[in-house]
């Protein structure tokens, strides 16, 4: 089996930077873990009180976190390799981080915050020496979001890792927080809790420690009345996924993954990768024969020369090859060029969809994972099976599509550096992201910032924080725009807990939705007046259907078959897929991570949303204009501009809850029996316009219990009243 080592790191008391109450102790308990409950061969521990350590080589050192005694140690015991393929190097770290210079720093116990770049260790230093201690997995734990009593440090975690598993506290544009409480910081009491997990649903693997952390964060911290925070992994090279952290708690279904990864990189005579993983399943099973023979077999073939196999890092790419000495490059002609822009297009069609595919497997395994009904698990172990034989044939169309571009590459002029690398590359060899704030191969985008507001039951404003979210601008014409909002990927509960909502809002279950981008606000009349100008592709629009007046007013009095040209006209004139939101989608980026009725909180306030606030009188029953213990507010009777109560969700959404309700692009069901788990939109016939639709969010008209997160309603399609609007999403990046 192979060898696991550490270095756990923990500062409380810092010399120059705010105190913290648990992060020593954090890294005491990591520690602990991993000495006497995983029996880990060597754990390096650094805290304010830690007792000298034996580097091996070398004379015993004062363990105090300094600048100084930091970075002598990475120095000096990672010269040379001492751990071999089939091991393990954990890193742990908590305290303050902080980014600068486009760099992410882990701020030493004498970290001065004036002079960064002298006093503090970059962590790409840190994950550069770690790599050269010879185990071919090392786990980057990073807890360095802390400062003014709360984990902040925004942007710790934008810098990729080559080579490095990089789990952090928090999204690069959060904070992560300590646990007065239980005193622990949230981030390591949830991965400790994860590991420690037993039988199939443990996290003996990368893929399932990231889904779990992805979930039990959040939710920790909603149930100790903390702000959101969103755990963000790095798994460069992706291949890593699949590898497993502990062996003592892998099942057989991660041996039998690992196999298949090791099968595939011998197909794809990456003799390297493909001995890593039978190694890795010797570890878990060392008298395993298929990966004692998959050795052996390596073992015999013939060294023959080939490209070096290349670590795909997060946004790197290469330039095509020099032509050779002495000749001119060829120039394509204008049927080859044709040739390879169909070509290139088909590649990313293909790539996308088995993205989609892999998506929902993984959210299929996540909800079979959790589940202890046997007839649930069964059908689920069908659906997963033929997803399997989809994903089968998705890959085959994916690589015959490589090959035809890298046989035109070598037969052609090069292919743009944009595209260089990229038919030699497995779509899994990317950097797997979780919960990023980008997908990772989008170009860098402009930033906005917003504040959020969280509220305590009785809706006194308890904490008011900055946030921070990637967008951009889709010009529309006549000077308006329309700012579209990235929103991360992952996974969430969906629909009501047990003691909220309604039967339609129920079962409450995992599903897992990819990255898009989602319009900062609802669509407003300018923006409406400019695209219903624009050429009739099914129906006509009205340019101004709107009761209450207002440029920078929501649209309203739409019917959902009016968004749909409008998102159709809107897709035609820009050069990508605009479309309403599936009702997941939706649900999704209204929570951002909440867990509560609402994303201020459990309850809501008309100084914060725009809804009847006052009781509403119906046949001879009061409904009351207040949601749980808070206060009743105002009924203003009209819409608002858009972004008038200047406060955002975590994702940087605003007016999510009231003003109008936003169509989606679902057929309605009267519960979630049945729905799909990977985000997409619930649609039995896609020519039906005239089943009934989903909307989202309720409105000035109504009462706060209908503006939750996870109430759902629906409508004629052909409806059009006072209080329906819409949102619309983009689900590429921009390009």
């Amino acid at each position: 089996m192979g060898k696991n080592w550490a270095m756990t790191v923990g500062i409380n008391q810092y010399h120059n930077l705010q105190p913290l109450s648990f992060a020593q102790q954090d890294a005491e308990a990591m520690r602990d873990f991993f000495v006497q409950e995983i029996a880990f061969e060597q754990v390096y521990h650094f805290t304010n009180t830690s007792a000298p350590i034996q580097p091996d080589p070398g004379a015993p050192m004062v363990s105090q976190p300094t600048y100084g005694t930091l970075r002598r140690f990475l120095r000096v015991r990672f010269e040379q390799p001492f751990l071999q393929a089939g091991d393990n190097f954990w890193f742990f770290f908590a305290g303050h981080g902080v980014r600068h210079g486009d760099r992410d720093y882990l701020m030493p116990l004498d970290g001065d915050p004036g002079d960064v770049e002298n006093t503090a260790i970059a962590i790409s230093y840190v994950s550069e020496r770690l790599r050269r201690c010879g185990a071919d997995n090392v786990i980057l734990l990073v807890d360095a979001c802390r400062s003014q009593g709360k984990r902040a440090g925004v942007g710790v975690g934008s810098e990729a890792q080559q080579g490095v598993i990089s789990l952090f506290a928090c999204s690069p544009k959060q904070s992560s927080y300590e646990i007065e409480e239980i005193g622990q910081g949230s981030f390591t009491r949830a991965l400790l809790q994860g590991l420690r997990l037993q039988g199939e649903g443990n996290c003996a693997t990368v893929e399932r420690l990231c889904h779990y952390l992805s979930y039990e964060i959040p939710d920790l911290n909603r149930r100790y009345h903390k702000p959101v925070q969103t755990p963000y992994a790095v798994v460069e090279p992706a291949c890593k996924y699949h590898l497993i952290l502990l062996p003592q708690r892998a099942t057989l279904q991660d041996v039998n993954q690992l196999k298949k990864d090791a099968l595939q990189a011998e197909v794809e005579r990456k003799a390297a990768l493909a001995k890593q993983y039978w190694i890795r399943v010797l570890a878990v099973s060392p008298a395993d024969w298929e990966a004692i023979q998959g050795i052996e077999r390596l073992a015999r073939q013939p060294a023959v020369p080939s490209a070096p196999e290349q670590t795909v890092s997060a946004q790197k790419v290469s330039a095509p090859a020099p032509a050779t000495a002495g000749q001119p490059e060829k120039s394509a002609s204008p049927v080859s060029q044709r040739r390879r822009r169909r070509l290139e297009n088909k590649w990313d069609r293909d790539k996308e969809l088995l993205d989609s595919l892999e998506q929902n497997q993984n959210a299929l395994y996540e909800q079979r994972n959790y589940t202890s009904n046997a007839a649930e698990r069964n059908n689920l172990d069908r659906q997963i099976e033929a997803l399997e034989k989809e994903i089968e044939a998705a890959l085959a169309r994916y690589e015959a599509t490589e090959r035809e571009l890298a046989a035109l590459q070598r037969n052609d002029a090069p292919l743009p550096t944009a595209r260089a690398e990229q038919p030699t590359q497995r779509k899994q060899e990317r950097p797997i992201i979780v919960a990023s704030a980008t997908p990772a191969t989008t170009p860098a985008l402009p930033t906005f910032d917003f504040e959020v507001v969280t509220l305590n039951a009785r809706g006194e404003e308890k904490e008011r924080q900055r946030g921070q979210a990637d967008y951009f601008s889709e010009e529309l014409g006549n000077g308006v725009t329309l700012e579209m909002v990235s929103i991360p990927g992952g996974s969430f509960m969906m629909g009501s807990p047990e003691g909220e909502g309604y039967k339609s809002e129920k079962p409450q279950h995992r599903v897992a939705v990819p990255a898009f981008f989602m319009g900062k606000y609802a669509v407003t009349q300018a923006q409406w007046k400019v695209v219903a100008a624009l050429p009739q592709i099914e129906r006509e629009l009205e340019p101004d259907p709107s009761r209450f007046k207002g440029s920078e007013r929501p649209v309203e009095t739409v019917s959902w078959l009016e968004t749909v040209e409008f998102c159709q006209r809107l897709s035609r004139k820009s050069g990508r897929e605009y479309r309403l939101p599936s009702e997941a989608e939706w649900e999704y980026a209204c929570r951002a991570g909440t867990t509560t009725p609402f994303h201020f909180g459990e309850t809501i306030t008309t100084d914060l949303a725009n809804y009847r606030g006052t009781d509403w009188e119906y046949e001879g029953k009061t409904y009351p204009g207040f949601y749980g213990s808070g206060p009743r507010g105002e009924f203003r009777e009209e819409t608002t501009p858009v972004g008038h109560f200047k406060i955002a969700n975590p994702f940087g959404l605003y007016d999510m809850h009231g003003n109008v309700w936003e169509w989606c692009a679902d057929q309605w069901h009267d519960t979630y029996e049945g729905a799909p788990i990977d985000g997409s939109a619930w649609i039995e016939n896609e020519n039906d316009n005239h089943s009934q639709r989903l909307v989202r969010g309720g409105s000035w008209l109504h009462l706060p219990w209908v503006c939750r997160s996870a109430y759902r309603d629906d409508c004629s399609p052909g409806l059009r009243d006072d209080f329906l609007g819409l949102r619309v999403v983009c689900s590429a990046p921009r390009t």
